[in-house]
């Protein structure tokens, strides 16, 4: 079984009887005999044979083993079927496109797989090399061409000694199975070792059996001597490594932050593990080899990563040809949906983990040719749906050129390798920090439980106990874990005593914008720890009758979110994730206020008789129009938005004009009449309507969860509500709804829904007639109905909601309402800003 002498040696070491009583694993011995003797050792071996039993042999017992470990290194089993649709590609790749009729079979082509795992992708090869040698009339002889191959050309390298051990039975069983049996003193060629270091001589730390020192010499010649031609496999999965120590493994990455004409990198998606690996591959095939095929399956996140534009631009470079088979199966981008909103579940859920993994996947499929010719565009293709994996295998030997089409990548689009459609005259419109220069990233807490609240007089209570010398640390850390836990600068005890020292009046009580629609009260100042992140120059701005608007340059969903509007602190998770605050003013001192705008673009409005402010409103109609979004919403995916400066002026003005009302309606701070307060416009009323006379909320709406560090968080529920079809009476409100806005009821339909939702917040309260898309109505990323509803659970809050809160929410619908029958005119100015707009 131990083909590796490394392993037969640590084997016979562990196994001694001398070695089983000092190590204390009798007992356990004895166990694993009788589990083992429960089983059918010759089913379970016939499956394991066929690859069947490894995705329940493994990765379930890593899980369960060691959880961490297979977290920091990303074990995840590849599904057979990607497995052979990779191998399948490379072979036709080497024949049709390197001109080598054996493919895999011939004798010149080396391959690795740099994260063999249990060995799949080695396997997978012998088999391939089987069969296209079948034809070539071997008899006998075919045995020794397979076990040569195994022995000496199809590498593997794996850094887990489990998986290791694995990939040498499994290659073992595949070559027998072939009538290829190896000999007692021949292995496969899977060596213990990181695939990321040692491809050049080096000095090496010696090692405790003279067998791991011949592993790891074995394993470096392969490096640093084969000719590598084909590198295939799926690196592993950490969505974050951080920045290596070891230099070899950081200058791997490092490689990929210079750049060209491409906009540089940014964020920190290139200090993520399979980078390295496309590197250490790159490097090895476009460096040294001179030609060869990369194929590797691996998160999508680089195809059009803002991190990784160093990377296409590099790839467009040195390779011939690149093709990418987009697998997506995205929580983050899509929520594991198609475009149609069916279930998009990632191509590695199996029986053993229906989820998969979090992230979306691609399977790059890059060649080098020796008369090299770079190459500016790509063929792509996109698989959706629960069928990605039999698509695959369907597709396995069909001429590839019919499967994709070409996209070329461009500089506007910082060379992302997807197909991507943006309006006509986008990229001349200015960035939107090109207009307002000044922003602020929103208040970070890290100890939202304790510093911010609904209701006010609780939060006073609660600072007043901090500050109590009677109530000890223990009885805050019992009642507020996160509070008195120790993470990073932040120390509680010291932190608590300096507070306690100073001057409680030190902090204030402010309105805070906590998440869409949702402003409550927060604990503020400047002078400590408590707060992580307080953005003193974000609220030296706040007050005076500014008002902010939200916006990101990307975010990890790869959606656009519109813009939120507040008067109020921001927190920095007002956005789900990215989230920059834009002024409409910048005090500059304590007497000086100015616009937030460049002294070019001040002067620009001014020669038009045109002001700061209507800019502002005028970026806030733009970036709430549907049109907008829809028509360059690949844009907006990975950069700033840009706004069209109208050379009209009554279009400007009437762009700015609709800003106006609509900022207010994004704010919750700001009354409206006819909407918020006072008698309601026609068909308003009706709308949102609450209900009954008790106010708990019990329906299932929120709950509470625990961090391990007890940071406390609310993770929404299913709730409870009842869809119908509008009645008579309601339709009459829509109606009317629709006369004020020009729109005939059919129009007002498409916008808010066709039907109703009544909203329940037990069995005899809500609210009545919130039209479908009011309920589904997202801001930052949140549904924001649902969202407001999930912290305000009866078990959640601590209390039932209040009369005001209950006609807080109806006032949303009813803004919300309002926003959405907005849509056609925004879009009808946006096209007439689109159509005169001018550089600036």
């Amino acid at each position: 079984m131990f083909t590796s002498p490394s392993w037969g040696a640590l084997f016979q070491q562990l196994t001694s009887p001398k070695s089983i009583k000092q190590l204390d694993l009798v007992e356990v011995l004895d166990w694993t005999g009788n589990t083992l003797n429960r089983v059918e050792a010759a089913e379970f071996l016939r499956r394991f044979e066929e690859g069947q039993a490894v995705q329940y042999f493994y990765e379930p017992f890593l899980e369960a083993f060691d959880p961490q470990l297979r977290k920091q290194f990303g074990v995840w089993y590849t599904p057979a079927e990607i497995v052979d649709y990779m191998v399948a590609r490379v072979d036709r790749t080497l024949k049709d496109e390197l001109g080598i009729p054996d493919g895999l079979a011939d004798e010149r082509v080396y391959v690795l797989d740099p994260c063999c795992g249990t060995g799949g992708y080695v396997n997978a090869v012998l088999r391939r090399i089987e069969h296209n040698l079948q034809g070539h009339g071997l008899g006998s002889a075919l045995a020794d061409k397979l076990r040569a191959a195994a022995t000496d050309r199809v590498f593997g390298f794996e850094i887990m000694p489990a998986p290791f051990v694995v990939a040498h039975m499994q290659a073992g069983m595949t070559l027998a199975h072939m009538n290829a049996p190896l000999a007692e003193d021949q292995r496969p060629a899977i060596y213990l070792t990181n695939a990321l270091t040692g491809w050049e001589p080096h000095t090496n730390k010696p090692l405790p059996f003279p067998e791991l020192e011949a592993e790891r010499a074995s394993a470096d010649a392969v490096k640093q001597s084969r000719p590598i031609l084909v590198v295939l496999g799926n690196p592993p999965y950490d969505g974050f490594a951080g920045i290596s120590d070891n230099s070899e493994e950081r200058a791997l990455s490092d490689e990929y932050r210079k750049v060209n004409k491409v906009a540089a990198p940014q964020g920190q998606g290139l200090n993520e593990l399979y980078v390295r690996f496309f590197r250490m591959a790159e490097r090895r095939i476009a460096e040294k080899t001179g030609e060869g095929v990369i194929s590797f399956i691996s998160n999508y996140g680089w195809l059009d990563s803002l991190s990784c534009t160093g990377m296409r631009e590099r790839y467009l470079n040195v390779f011939d040809s690149i093709t990418i088979d987009c697998l997506n199966g995205d929580k983050y981008k899509t929520g594991k949906k198609t475009p149609e909103g069916l279930p998009d579940p990632s191509v590695f859920s199996t029986p053993a983990n229906t989820t998969g993994i979090q992230v979306g996947t691609a399977i790059a499929t890059m060649v080098r040719k020796l008369n090299h010719q770079p190459t500016s565009s790509i063929e792509f293709r996109n698989l959706w749906g629960v069928a990605k994996r039999a698509t695959l295998a369907a597709t396995a030997e069909a001429n590839p050129h019919q499967l994709y089409e070409v996209v070329q990548p461009s500089l506007s689009m910082r060379l992302q390798f997807m197909p991507s459609s943006v309006g006509a005259g986008y990229f001349d419109w200015p960035a939107l920090p090109q207009l307002l220069p000044v922003s602020f990233p929103g208040v970070k807490t890290s100890r939202d439980e304790f510093l911010i609240g609904i209701d006010r007089d609780v939060l006073e209570k609660r600072i007043g106990r901090y500050f109590d010398p009677k109530v000890s640390d223990a009885e805050l850390a019992k009642s507020y874990p996160a509070l008195m836990n120790a993470s990073g600068n932040y120390k509680p005890t010291n932190t608590r005593a300096a507070l306690m020292a100073a001057n409680h009046d030190g902090g204030q009580i402010v309105r805070y914008a906590y998440r869409p629609f949702d402003v409550r009260w927060a604990y503020w100042r400047t002078d400590t720890d408590l707060i992580d992140r307080e953005r003193p120059e974000f609220a030296a701005n706040v007050g005076a009758g500014n008002r902010f608007l939200t916006a990101g340059e990307r975010n990890r969903m790869g959606v656009f979110y519109r813009p939120q509007m507040i008067s109020a602190l921001g927190d920095h998770h007002l956005v789900e994730s990215n989230v920059s605050i834009f002024p409409a003013v910048v005090r500059q001192d304590s007497q000086n206020i100015e616009p937030n705008v460049s002294r070019s673009v001040k002067q620009a409005l001014a020669q038009r008789d045109l002001t700061p402010q209507q800019l502002f409103d005028h970026i806030v109609a733009t970036l709430n129009a549907p049109s907008y979004e829809a028509g360059n919403m690949d844009a907006l995916r990975i950069d700033w938005p840009r706004i069209p400066f109208p050379g009209d002026d009554e279009v400007f003005k009437s762009s700015a004009d609709l800003g106006i009302f609509l900022g207010a309606l994004l704010d919750a701070e700001v009354d409206i009449d006819g909407v918020t307060r006072g008698s309601l416009r026609p068909g308003l009323a009706t709308l949102g309507l609450p209900h009954g006379s008790t106010n708990e909320v019990t329906v299932g709406w929120g709950s509470v969860q625990r961090k391990p560090n007890g940071t406390r968080l609310v993770m929404p529920g299913a709730g409870s509500v009842t869809e119908r079809p509008w009645s008579d009476e309601e339709r009459e409100a829509l109606a009317l709804i629709g006369s004020r806005h020009n729109l005939d009821l059919d129009t007002v339909l498409t916008l808010l829904g066709s039907g109703a939702v009544d909203v329940h917040i037990n069995s005899a309260a809500g609210w009545l007639a919130v039209p479908a898309k009011v309920w589904s109505y997202t801001l930052g990323g949140y549904p924001v109905l649902k969202k407001w509803l999930s912290y305000r659970e009866t078990e959640v809050m601590g209390r039932p909601l209040r009369g005001e809160e209950m006609l807080h929410f109806a006032k949303t619908v009813r803004r919300i309402t309002e926003i959405l029958c907005m849509g056609p005119a925004l879009d009808a100015v946006h096209a007439l800003a689109r159509e005169s707009a001018v550089e600036l």
